[in-house]
C-alpha cells in the first residue's frame, strides 16, 4: 500500500511537471522499463532514487522529505504480519489498507463493524463464520481486531459508521454480551474522531439496501471502497465506482438519525434488552 501512495505521488508529480517517460529518462538515465515498474508500484523505489524523481519533478522540500519517509516505510513488513496464519489472504490486504487509511466511512446491515466490536462480541462473530476454528485461532483473530482498534483510541484513524438498527437488534452470544457491544459502542461516541449514526427501519427504503460496504481514505492516494462476502473481498477504486458509493454514503448521513438522536437510540435499544 505504502509503494502504491508513493508511485501515485510520484506519478501525479511527473504530469504535474509536464514531463514524459523519455523526459526522464534523458535526465536521469533510467530506462523505460524502470520508470514503468516504479509508477505501477510493481518495485520498491530506492531513497536515492526517491530524491531524484522528487527534485526532477520540482517537489518542494517538504513534499520531498513525505516521499524519502514513504520509500523507507515501504520497505518494512507491517506489523499485522505477526497474524498471518490466521489471516485469509484477501483480508489480509484489507489490513493493509486500513493500516494506511486516514479516514474509513462505513455502512453496515447487521453487524457491528470490527472497529467498533466488544472482544466478546467479536470472538462470538469469528466462531459463527469458522466454526471450526481451534480456539487458539479465534484468539488470536481477536487480539488482531482488538490491535486494529488502538487507532481509534490514540486518533489516528477517524471512522464515520452508520448501522442499520438490525445491527443493534441482532443479539450475538447471549443477552449479556449483547449488552456489553451496546455499552462499548456508546463509549466509542464519546471519542472525537467517531461519528456513529443509526439508520432506524422506520426510515424504509435507502440505496444501500442489501449492500454493506466500507470506504478507506488516504492521504496522496484516491479513495478505496471495500465489500466483504463470504468467500473473499471486492475492491473497487476506478472514478466512477468510488463516486457511487461517496453519494450513497451522504444519503445515508442524510436519512439516518444524527449522532446525538442515535446515541438515545441505542440507551432505548438497551432499555429494551
Amino acid at each position: 500500500m505504502r509503494r502504491r501512495v508513493l508511485a501515485s505521488a510520484l506519478t501525479q508529480l511527473r504530469e504535474e511537471a509536464g514531463l514524459s517517460f523519455d523526459d526522464v529518462i534523458e535526465f536521469l538515465g533510467y530506462s523505460k522499463s524502470k520508470i514503468s515498474r516504479i509508477e505501477s508500484a510493481t518495485s520498491g523505489l530506492s531513497i536515492v532514487d526517491t530524491r531524484a524523481l522528487a527534485q526532477l519533478y520540482g517537489a518542494d522540500p517538504e513534499k520531498t522529505a513525505w516521499l524519502v519517509h514513504l520509500a523507507k516505510v515501504a520497505k518494512k513488513r507491517g506489523w499485522w504480519h505477526v497474524y498471518g496464519d490466521v489471516l485469509f489472504d484477501w483480508f489480509s490486504e484489507y489490513v493493509a489498507l486500513e493500516s494506511e487509511a486516514i479516514a474509513i466511512d462505513t455502512f453496515e446491515i447487521d453487524l457491528v463493524p470490527g472497529l467498533f466490536q466488544s472482544p466478546s462480541y467479536a470472538r462470538w462473530v469469528m466462531r459463527a463464520y469458522a466454526p471450526d476454528a481451534t480456539d487458539a485461532v479465534i484468539d488470536k483473530r481477536a487480539e488482531l481486531r482488538q490491535t486494529r482498534q488502538r487507532r481509534l483510541e490514540d486518533g489516528s484513524l477517524s471512522v464515520w459508521a452508520i448501522l442499520d438498527e438490525a445491527a443493534l437488534r441482532r443479539v450475538v452470544g447471549g443477552m449479556e454480551v449483547h449488552e456489553t457491544q451496546l455499552q462499548h459502542m456508546l463509549g466509542l461516541t464519546e471519542l472525537p474522531n467517531v461519528t456513529l449514526q443509526v439508520l432506524p427501519f422506520g426510515k424504509g427504503q435507502h440505496m444501500a439496501m442489501g449492500t454493506a460496504f466500507t470506504m478507506l481514505k488516504f492521504t496522496g492516494f484516491p479513495d478505496i471502497v471495500y465489500i466483504d462476502n463470504l468467500t473473499g473481498g471486492l475492491y473497487l477504486d476506478e472514478g466512477a465506482e468510488v463516486e457511487r458509493y461517496s453519494l450513497v454514503m451522504d444519503h445515508l448521513r442524510a436519512s439516518a438519525l444524527d449522532p446525538r438522536e442515535s446515541v438515545v437510540f441505542i440507551k432505548q435499544v438497551m432499555g429494551g434488552v
